[in-house]
């Protein structure tokens, strides 16, 4: 077993082009590190749904050159057969290490392969990649990105003609195509021969967000700004300059792209410290709005001054995805939006009210853009992690750009009124009843914890949760009339919904929780915000104590 290991680690090395994973590799195989490389070489990154992403480093379970070069020929080889010989394949990327290598290294395949290829000028937000491919006329697009991920990951997310990311069965056929490479050697890799694109697509892009807002709204919203250290700066200053809004205050420490990530754990605005810093400089120049992207800006994160008074250290306080969907779709309603409203599973029920309410067609999807995209007619689509697609005719995916333009300017409308976006909050509360959510997530290390513990809910299924009853339990392996089949448990009670499943994208084990409270008035509010946070927390514990973990 030990020689067998040391000889796939030096076949995989004579073949790496890259001098750093080669030296990394090689210093293993010198020591002969069973361990590491028993981690490295215990199967291949997986291709799916979301691509592929994983940690930086040498061999086929990490993300290198090598790992790239493969699932750019699997690609190749997949539209070949799909009958687009000679069509374009555009291809963005983010600022993460060795994201640019990786662009280069599929824009070559590609180029080897006969397809066109075409690379954007210089790291720029995952939607404007998104939009050149319906923009171009592109056969498929490819986004190098880890997104939101720890800064030693990086990842390959792909997108078909259509303009969203890939679904089965394509995935599977593409992960077959890369299976079927033996070795690198039989993958041309012209050194030129692709196009490096000018800022035209990105100018076109802009001239697009201007159509997400009304064209006589006012513009007066202030807001404070963070990029989180990735590539949404530029794009998002420029939209907002050309919208006529203030300009945003910069979080100069996170402003400009940095691989490394310094001031966050995690470059996701959701997690705990991380806007910290946005907060500080709000404390500072009292905006009207923080608005954040995440590093790809594919994501948008939007926090309030609540009226805490005395308590400035707490004045400050990001709102839920769930809460951002909720009032973006109210403010598509009251400037008379037409189409279908969309959200995935795991997003606030209330989105469902809202559209019925306004005599909107609505759906709901499995977990993921990937999905929602493809709804047909769809006019506004998101999901509670803050992703929102305001303009589905521009970019059939979430749009960290346009969403931050649109609830500016639903700011900027409530200002004018003496109101802010918490007030509209409560509105929502009163005519639909308050919908609180929250999330129970575990982190784990060992990915067996997570079947085990979604083993356990399926054997030994809860019959209340903080005392309520589970009037409906649905295995969504098995798909329902509208959804095809996902790992994932559902649990409808009276007053309360559950969502247990495991992440798509990391080692989590994610739970859902959602609970509507009738509200009569607005001064029933405050009693209804105390019930709703004391269900949820007892929904956490017993849910937390059926799965064991």
């Amino acid at each position: 077993m030990h020689d067998d290991l040391i000889a796939r680690a030096k076949a995989w090395l004579t073949e790496d082009p890259d001098a750093e994973t080669r030296a990394e590799l090689a210093k293993l195989i010198d020591a002969e590190d069973v361990q590491e490389l028993t981690a490295r070489f215990a199967g291949t990154l997986q291709f799916g749904t979301a691509g592929l992403r994983g940690e930086l480093g040498a061999g086929p379970m990490r993300m290198n050159r090598s790992v790239v070069i493969r699932a750019a020929a699997g690609l190749a080889a997949h539209l070949t057969q799909q009958g687009h010989t000679n069509g374009l394949v555009v291809i963005g990327y983010d600022a993460r290490h060795k994201s640019a290598d990786f662009a280069r290294d599929t824009a070559a395949v590609m180029t080897g392969a006969g397809l066109r290829a075409a690379v954007l000028p210089r790291p720029l937000p995952t939607p404007v990649l998104a939009y050149a491919i319906r923009h171009l006329g592109a056969v498929a697009g490819v986004e190098v990105t880890a997104s939101h991920n720890p800064p030693r990951d990086n990842g390959y997310k792909v997108y078909l003609g259509d303009g969203s990311q890939i679904v089965p069965p394509a995935d599977a056929q593409i992960a077959a195509e890369i299976a079927a490479i033996t070795t690198l050697n039989d993958v041309p890799r012209p050194t030129t021969g692709w196009d490096t694109l000018d800022d035209a697509v990105l100018d076109a892009y802009l001239a697009r967000t201007d159509a997400v807002l009304t064209p006589t709204s006012p513009r007066t919203a202030r807001t404070v700004y963070t990029a989180m250290h990735g590539v949404g700066k530029d794009t998002l200053l420029a939209a907002f300059a050309r919208a006529g809004f203030p300009p945003p205050t910069l979080v100069n420490e996170q402003a400009d792209p940095d691989p490394d990530f310094p001031t966050v754990a995690f470059p996701n605005p959701e997690e705990p410290g991380a806007m910290d810093l946005a907060f500080a400089v709000a404390r500072e120049t009292n905006p009207d709005l923080i608005i954040a992207n995440d590093p790809d800006a594919d994501r948008c994160a939007v926090a309030v001054k609540e009226d805490n008074e005395g308590n400035e250290d707490d004045a400050w306080r990001m709102l839920r995805g769930d809460e951002v969907g909720a009032l973006l779709a109210a403010h598509l309603v009251a400037r008379g939006a037409q189409g279908t409203f969309a959200e995935s599973i795991v997003s606030s029920s209330l989105l469902r009210r809202i559209a019925e309410k306004a005599g909107l067609p609505y759906e709901e999807t499995l977990t993921g853009f990937k999905w929602i995209a493809r709804v047909e007619g769809l006019r506004y689509g998101y999901e509670e992690a803050l992703g929102y697609c305001v303009d589905p005719e521009g970019v059939r995916d979430k749009d960290g750009i346009t969403a931050a333009l649109l609830i500016t300017e639903l700011a900027s409308t409530l200002k004018e009124e003496g109101r802010t976006l918490l007030d509209l909050l409560d509105d929502l509360a009163v005519e639909h009843g308050l919908h609180a959510t929250d999330q129970l997530s575990v982190r784990v290390e060992d990915l067996s914890l997570i079947t085990a513990a979604m083993d356990r809910l399926r054997e030994h299924p809860p019959t209340h949760l903080a005392g309520l009853p589970i009037t409906r339990a649905d295995d969504l392996t098995r798909g329902t009339a509208q959804l095809p089949p996902t790992d994932g448990l559902r649990y409808t009670l009276d007053g309360a919904r559950v969502i247990v499943r495991p992440s798509g994208t990391e080692p989590k084990l994610k739970c859902y929780l959602e609970v509507v409270i009738p509200v009569g008035s607005h001064a029933d509010l405050p009693a209804a915000r105390t019930r709703a946070t004391t269900l949820l927390t007892t929904i956490k514990q017993d849910l937390s104590r059926a799965a064991g973990i």
